[in-house]
């Protein structure tokens, strides 16, 4: 298999993965009855449509607007697949459950580490060490949250898919053949997975917020929701430059991210593999013609044991 020239990116979702080409997305989930759904969609990015969006910064804050909002589809299509939701979000349903996690994303992340700053000994004195404190508590917050919701088990579960996610694009990037032997050799942590994004992000707004001084909460909580798109754009600059460099400093400052994935993934069994494989193969811009855009195509797969390379396949689209 030739490597590719494209990147592809991904997302585990309940009992799958999802993948994003720059043409298709692919969400493939393991059914209760042991078979592989897989829906694939065409991409209808805003760079696309609107090219100045594409400029540095700008194009930071619309990968992640893009990200949410194909997350939250991929998620719910997820759910409804896996047996745990009896039919999709609608719409409006979709809205509400992106401004309620919104909502609680600012009240987690931006309210209670701006208001608990203020309670830190020592640091009333100085607009520029309560602004710090405030970022340290934020990324604090951040951690305990990623590893407190890493004990349940369905989120474990959610954290192998992960792994396999992982896993499999390294295969694709390497430029060999997607068999669960391949993708299995291959690490689990990626460079350029979101959880080095959102750390990157809480770190590079400790930066961003320490010389905003220390006004009212209620303008400190509006300048920082209007400055999160400026944080988001140069995080996401530095997530690329990062994945386009082999320099041993610039790697270094990275290593933080990679490290957390060890929180953030789970090594993925065989049968998990298999699904991010046809993701993959649903996703990636070689191939386009299996599965007509915005069809689902049920994939049966007998789940491999230990040492199955293959997988006996029937595809009905």
């Amino acid at each position: 298999m030739k490597k590719p020239t494209t990147y592809v990116g991904g997302q585990a979702v309940i009992e799958g993965v999802m993948m994003r080409g720059p043409k298709y997305i692919a969400t493939a989930v393991r059914t209760p009855s042991g078979q592989i759904t897989v829906k694939k969609d065409e991409v209808h990015s805003l760079c696309e449509r609107y090219p100045i969006l594409k400029k540095p910064l700008l194009r930071g804050t619309i990968a992640l607007y893009e990200s949410l909002v194909y997350g939250m589809k991929c998620l719910s299509y997820s759910a409804q697949a896996a047996g745990e939701e009896e039919e999709e979000l609608s719409r409006p349903q979709m809205i509400a459950t992106m401004a309620f996690s919104i909502v609680l994303a600012i009240v987690i992340f931006l309210l209670i580490p701006t208001y608990g700053a203020k309670f830190i000994p020592g640091v009333m004195d100085s607009a520029v060490r309560l602004n710090i404190v405030e970022g340290v508590l934020r990324l604090l917050i951040f951690l305990l949250y990623i590893w407190g919701i890493s004990l349940t088990s369905d989120i474990r579960r959610v954290y192998e898919y992960h792994g396999a996610e992982h896993k499999t694009i390294w295969t694709y990037e390497s430029g060999e053949e997607l068999t669960v032997e391949n993708v299995k050799k291959h690490s689990r942590l990626h460079p350029r997975c979101g959880t080095n994004f959102l750390l990157i992000v809480m770190v590079v707004s400790i930066f961003v917020f320490a010389f905003l001084g220390w006004p009212n909460l209620a303008e400190r909580m509006i300048s920082r929701i209007l400055l999160m798109p400026v944080v988001a754009g140069i995080s996401y600059e530095m997530i690329r430059i990062a994945a386009r460099t082999e320099s041993p400093f610039v790697q270094a400052l990275f290593k933080p991210g990679l490290y957390l994935q060890y929180l953030t993934t789970r090594e993925p069994h065989a049968d998990q593999i298999e699904v991010a494989i046809e993701a993959m193969n649903a996703a990636k811009p070689e191939d386009h013609e299996e599965t007509p855009d915005g069809d689902t195509a049920t994939v049966t797969i007998t789940p491999a044991g230990p040492g199955e390379e293959d997988a006996s396949r029937a595809e009905s689209a």
